[in-house]
């Protein structure tokens, strides 16, 4: 099967085979995960599309893949159009799609271990309006056809020194207890990879780019736990620091567990949970509560210690990405550089940190018509020479032992035009706009995701993405609840409220297809705000990224002062933290970046 049309035949025929009439096929794993292990790629694998977000569904004559806009542009270069329907998410829903387009009477299957009950129940309702029934499978098709299929990581678990945690395990799980107790709750059951590694103080390494291990856990009202894991991950040291109370078992003897709970209740979270464990739950007798994962809140509001490991995170970062600026800046005009060799000197400028341990995604390294894909995923197929006249945008970040970074920074090949300086400028203006912010607490990232596009709007102009997404501490590089987004965004992230601690980014941008993208992007910590006189609790952002943004894309007329104070102000402190990091040939090209605007 050396094409993706001899993939999507071979799948139609293994559905005919188990009496099938189509099956949907998500990205994403066992536990809801946005970014998944080699093994569960079974989107890319049948389709090519390299995303992180994304859906398929085939039926016996019709297939369609369902992507959201951040996505609108890749989906169309990586997908064949004569084997494959494009389709807008949110605009149609994958289940109204399958209420439409299944055959009637049809049988289509889905994998109870990749899809949350509520799609569960509404992709149902909309098949039984064409006498259509949704099927669980005991054995998903794809992995029936996919004969090279990558085994799941053996790679051993890792433990997180308390003093970057900041928290000891048993003091979570103890807060988790208490939790439950509260709630009249004998359990919970916790499938979020980074939950489990959260609450564990420990990391791994089974999911590229995001530093933790396949593994379940359900964690009872008396502070014990139990822990589904394959037995060869376990290392001695970390068996001693999870200690006594923490049962360690196989991760295979996860699903028949799931039916001892007989008359006990059980709390699941109906985002991160799959369908297959309420229905092992149920099955075995237990009265399943749908509460969201209590790890998910507490892991977002950052305490001290994981705040300052993220400060020293981004100091040394900053240092590598500015580095690689000036180098980028006085190698690119001479031609010879790709995308590809790009990304490859700003991997090597992190690795001489001598600290990091892995990409916390893979960067999106884009120069002209590819700056304009959000999400551009470089390879060595799709991988363009940078050349003069364009705009090369490079979105990237780092995984260190004491924090996860995201940043973007946009750069000219040569001169740049008028059109690029406005566009650039008023995507800064976005970005100040969210950087200056102060708004009262439990304000919710919808209210303020306009301050990002009103700039744009005002010349006709938008983004097809959130403005920001929340971050782990050395864990998930996009971490809920937390989000600044339109109302509309899916999952009501963008609805959740903003809370002191939290870390998100702030990323507006611009795209013109065809041509080049802009974006601007840094990572800010919710902090208290005192407004003298006030009389309510304001919360505001502390900007924890520092490198410098490109001074010659700006234009300074479309700045108001205080816009330009504060780009001063942020250069100033690129200077003071990544200057006395730098040789002085670079500290002298850090500090003309940094001068004022004027």
């Amino acid at each position: 099967m050396s094409s993706y049309a001899d993939r999507l035949n071979a799948l139609r025929a293994q559905l005919a085979q188990d009496a099938l009439d189509g099956f949907v096929v998500p990205l994403t794993d066992e536990h809801m995960s946005e970014y998944v292990g080699a093994y569960a790629q079974r989107l890319a694998w049948l389709t090519g599309f390299q995303g992180s977000a994304g859906t398929a569904v085939v039926l016996p004559q019709e297939a369609a893949i369902f992507t959201d806009g951040r996505y609108t542009l890749q989906v169309r270069q990586q997908v064949s159009a004569e084997q494959w329907d494009y389709v807008g998410v949110p605009a149609t829903s994958v289940a109204d799609w399958l209420g439409a387009h299944a055959p009637n009477g049809g049988r289509i299957g889905y994998d109870p271990w990749l899809h949350t009950r509520a799609w569960v129940e509404e992709a149902r309702k909309a098949l039984a309006e064409k006498g259509a029934t949704l099927v669980p499978v005991r054995r998903n098709p794809i992995d029936a056809v996919w004969a090279d299929q990558p085994s799941p990581s053996d790679a051993p678990l890792a433990v997180l020194d308390e003093a970057l945690a900041g928290k000891s395990s048993a003091a979570k799980r103890a807060e988790i207890a208490d939790w439950l107790q509260a709630r009249n709750a004998d359990a919970v059951v916790i499938a979020a990879l980074d939950s489990i590694a959260w609450t564990f103080n420990v990391r791994g390494d089974d999911v590229t780019h995001t530093p933790v291990a396949l593994a379940y856990t359900v964690i009872h009202a008396d502070g014990t736990a139990d822990l589904f894991v394959a037995p060869e991950k376990v290392t001695d040291a970390v068996r001693q620091h999870l200690g006594n109370a923490v049962r360690i078992q196989d991760r295979a003897a996860f699903a028949p567990a799931l039916g001892g709970f007989a008359g006990k209740r059980v709390v699941a979270d109906p985002g991160t949970a799959v369908a297959a464990i309420f229905d092992g739950l149920e099955a075995g007798g237990a009265t399943v509560v749908a509460l969201r994962d209590p790890v998910i809140l507490a892991k977002a509001i950052k305490n001290p210690a994981e705040v300052a490991g993220h400060k020293a995170a981004q100091a040394r970062d900053g240092a590598a990405l500015s580095r690689f600026l000036k180098w980028f800046e006085e190698t690119a005009p001479q031609g010879g550089l790709t995308e590809m060799s790009a990304a490859d000197k700003l991997r090597a400028f992190r690795e001489a940190t001598g600290r990091l341990k892995d990409l916390s995604f893979d960067t999106i390294s884009a120069t002209g018509p590819n700056g304009a894909i959000p999400h551009y995923k470089v390879t060595d197929e799709s991988s363009l020479p940078i050349e003069r006249g364009q705009l090369f945008l490079i979105d990237s970040g780092g995984q260190y032992g004491d924090g996860t970074t995201d940043v973007t920074r946009v750069m000219p090949v040569g001169d740049a035009s008028h059109e690029m300086k406005d566009r650039f400028t008023r995507v800064l203006k976005g970005h100040i706009a969210i950087a200056t912010a102060i708004f009262p607490d439990g304000t919710t990232g919808a209210q303020i995701d306009g301050f990002a596009r009103r700039p744009l709007w005002e010349a006709g102009l938008d983004f097809a993405h959130g403005t920001g997404h929340g971050v782990g501490a050395y864990l998930s590089v996009h971490e809920g609840p937390q989000r600044i987004a339109p109302p509309s965004y899916p999952g009501g992230q963008a609805l959740e409220p903003l809370r002191a601690g939290m870390f998100l980014s702030n990323e507006p941008g611009y795209y013109k297809a065809g041509e080049y993208g802009i974006r601007i992007e840094n990572l800010v910590h919710i902090v208290e705000r005192t407004i003298p006189g006030g009389d309510k609790p304001m919360l505001a952002f502390e900007t924890l990224t520092f490198a410098p943004i490109e001074r010659s894309l700006i234009l300074p007329e479309l700045l108001s002062p205080e816009e330009r104070a504060w780009l001063d102000a942020y250069h100033a402190e690129v200077l003071t933290i990544v200057g006395p990091q730098l040789e002085s040939a670079e500290r002298a090209w850090l500090e003309a970046k940094c001068a004022p605007i004027g």
